[in-house]
């Protein structure tokens, strides 16, 4: 892979040979997008499905609550969510009213997105967040006070740990407003064949926009028997758990996965923090005057990504594993996919990732032993093996 008109590698992009699963419903194929112009192989394996309330008894119901006793205080959550529930009021003939009702209440919009749909809906807004936090949602009711007010709340299928109970306990009377729920998608086949490539080693990140498509994840596989070893996988740092945000880590974290969310809860910087973390988890080698980084699916020697088979990345990365020390034909004949018990097959595979990497004097054979990674000798003790 070279630059155009050069004799130099081109830049490699920072996610070139990792695979990143996308768990997302909402906003999909942005993620994705974002995801594969930094060079990712991305797996689309929606773990929900967003379902409108538009029909819903509980959402009229709660609607008509607030027309016939006006709240003090309106929080509106999620932009979609509040533009629905607009929607929804007008299909019910009941929009003009509400639009009235909630021009006349102290409307809380959580972030610029939610203060977009606000003023759309021809209102505005009496406080937005600088952080788009819940927690500063809250922290500023409760100083401003709430015994014996009502509070409404736009709930929008994520969890809101302690939000109505912190507000309950201070005195409030709090509405919940179910613009929509979460359910199970339709097609479940993407979400197990992320399950299979996971466990099976073959996806680098996990990313995560929503808590339920967190939960909804976890209880997949515990349904289909894996989810003890998907989350060996993400516990012992094989997979990355990328998560937008706090709240949507919690299911994950009950289950002692560790996550990681950028600063700023949003798709941009998610995928910079993917964007950062996969190329830093690899130590490069220096290998027999050649500089050999062994991502996900793929590797890159001096500077230059090359395209290895699945049966190559699984030698290669046996001899990571222990770089410059001899692996016996036996040992590698064990993590060759389908090889059965010939070890013909090992010499078969090593030749077609001697081409591949493009450097045949990176792997040495050692003769009636095995092979080796011909690690510079000047760098020994120097390497850190990766969680791979």
């Amino acid at each position: 892979m070279y630059a155009k008109g050069s004799g130099e590698p081109a830049a490699v992009p920072p996610l070139a040979g990792f695979t990143v699963g996308v768990t997302a419903a909402r906003r999909a194929d942005e993620l994705a997008a974002l995801l594969e112009r930094r060079g990712a192989v991305v797996l689309r394996a929606p773990a929900l499905r967003i379902v409108p309330l538009s029909d819903d008894a509980e959402l009229l119901d709660a609607t008509k609550q607030l027309l016939d006793d006006a709240p003090d205080v309106v929080i509106a959550t999620t932009a979609i969510g509040f533009r629905g529930w607009i929607e929804a009021a007008d299909g019910w003939g009941l929009g003009e009213a509400l639009l009235r009702r909630l021009d006349g209440v102290e409307l809380l919009a959580r972030g610029p997105k939610v203060r977009g749909a606000v003023r759309a809906a021809g209102l505005k807004e009496a406080w937005s967040p600088a952080s788009e936090s819940m927690a500063e949602v809250l922290e500023r009711l409760l100083d401003e006070g709430v015994e014996g007010r009502c509070v409404a709340v736009q709930l929008h299928g994520e969890p809101l740990p302690g939000f109505s109970e912190a507000l309950r306990e201070a005195g409030a009377r709090v509405v919940g407003v179910p613009v929509y729920r979460w359910t199970a998608p339709e097609d479940l086949g993407p979400v197990d064949r992320l399950l299979d490539v996971v466990v099976a080693g073959g996806v680098d990140a996990v990313s995560f926009t929503s808590a339920p498509a967190a939960a909804s994840l976890l209880a997949r596989a515990e349904r289909r028997g894996q989810l003890r070893e998907l989350l060996e996988a993400f516990r012992g740092g094989a997979v990355l758990a990328a998560c937008v945000g706090p709240v949507t880590a919690l299911p994950l974290q009950a289950h002692d996965v560790p996550t990681q969310a950028p600063e700023r809860f949003r798709l941009g910087p998610l995928v910079q923090l993917i964007a950062n973390e996969l190329p830093g988890r690899v130590r490069p080698l220096p290998v027999a005057g050649h500089r050999l980084e062994i991502r996900g699916q793929a590797a890159v020697v001096d500077g230059g990504l090359r395209a290895v088979p699945p049966a190559g990345m699984s030698l290669l990365r046996a001899l990571a594993r222990r770089p410059g020390w001899v692996v016996s034909r036996g040992d590698l004949l064990r993590v060759l996919p389908g090889a059965g018990r010939d070890e013909h097959a090992v010499e078969t595979a090593m030749a077609r990732l001697r081409v591949a990497l493009g450097a045949p004097k990176l792997i040495q054979t050692v003769v009636k032993r095995g092979y080796r990674l011909s690690l510079d000798p000047h760098a020994e003790g120097k390497y850190v093996p990766s969680p791979r």
